[in-house]
């Protein structure tokens, strides 16, 4: 019961989003123009505000709806859903370091450490999915014109969700609404996040720890644990612990979070199809693709891929100099292509 109530909750809160955005379309198209005025800086804006709202799914969330709209177009869009992963993987850098400079951990190296590799990892494969996607995109835009091009069938059936947003629209108005929307999704996300973690990773771990030692079944299982649950958090939960008491290699967790890393783009493709944006849906299935094929590339260049990963990460971590200034280019970055864009 729980769990029906929080997907209705999640979807209710996805339509919600859609019919604000559409309500706020003058508004935000003003605004807009001031910060996206093209691709780059859609790419900076998204990437920064999945730092504002420490949620890389809420702006992929966001910047769907902004499509559904018309307010951005099929690139800004693409670079935006990048934007929300490359931010998100920050976050978890910022919070070691939090930990770190308040001396609840004893070494600069062990705060940042499991972050540190995430966001790594991540970006090594977003970063030429981006390039690829991008390169990639005038070939998927040629459908564009059909979701665009209004077919004549007659009005569509309301159906319940529409009419639940368009009267809390008409009583708190388009803005409270707006708001509203994105407080229902934070809150949806908690409670599935609460219903997960009453599930038994006591029993995850016994089941699958002696499969992580292959690297395919470790890719495997992370793309499907999280693909299932639309949970980084949950799929993370349930290794993490053993990687920090030394049961599971850092071999072996790289192709887990590289899956969970492809895994986490479910729940952007069912905000797609809740939104009903063919296009969108197209856009995070070409996101997907690229992914999956650039990961599958890294294992199997796997005895290659992990030296360079191990070379970055000491390097990064050295010397508390070279810390800060990784800390100051994760904050520049989105804002020089924001600001120079």
């Amino acid at each position: 019961m729980r769990l029906l109530v929080t997907i209705l909750l999640f979807l209710f809160a996805i339509r919600l989003l859609g019919a604000t955005t559409d309500a706020l379309a003058p508004f935000l198209q003003r605004n807009l123009r001031r910060v996206v005025v093209g691709d780059a800086p859609a790419l900076g804006a998204s990437w920064f505000a999945s730092y504002v709202l420490a949620n890389g799914s809420i702006v992929a969330a966001l910047s769907l709806s902004l499509f559904s709209s018309h307010l951005i177009v099929q690139s800004q869009l693409f670079l935006m859903i990048i934007g929300s992963r490359l931010g998100a993987a920050a976050i978890v850098i910022f919070i070691g370091t939090f930990d770190y400079l308040n001396e609840e951990l004893d070494s600069l190296r062990e705060s940042v450490s499991l972050g540190l590799l995430a966001f790594l990892l991540t970006h090594s494969i977003y970063l030429p999915v981006l390039v690829l996607g991008y390169l990639s995109m005038p070939v998927v835009q040629t459908t564009v014109s059909v979701e665009r091009t209004p077919i004549a069938t007659g009005a569509a059936p309301p159906d319940v969700f529409s009419a639940l947003t368009g009267g809390l629209i008409d009583v708190l108005g388009a803005g409270v609404a707006f708001i509203v929307a994105i407080l229902c999704i934070f809150l949806s996300m908690r409670l599935f996040d609460r219903i997960l973690k009453s599930l038994d990773k006591q029993r995850l771990r016994r089941r699958y720890l002696s499969r992580l030692k292959n690297k395919w079944a470790s890719f495997f299982l992370g793309l499907v644990i999280t693909g299932l649950t639309t949970s980084v958090a949950f799929s993370l939960g349930v290794i993490v612990p053993l990687y920090n008491r030394g049961h599971v290699k850092r071999n072996e967790i790289i192709p887990y979070i590289l899956g969970a890393n492809i895994g986490t783009l479910v729940d952007t493709l069912i905000i797609a199809v809740a939104l009903d944006t063919p296009v969108g849906v197209m856009t995070v299935v070409l996101l997907l693709s690229i992914g999956l094929l650039v990961t599958l590339l890294t294992l199997v260049l796997y005895p290659l891929y992990t030296p360079f990963i191990d070379a970055m990460q000491n390097e990064i971590v050295g010397t508390k100099l070279y810390f800060i200034g990784f800390l100051l280019t994760l904050l520049v970055v989105p804002l020089l292509l924001i600001v120079l864009g």
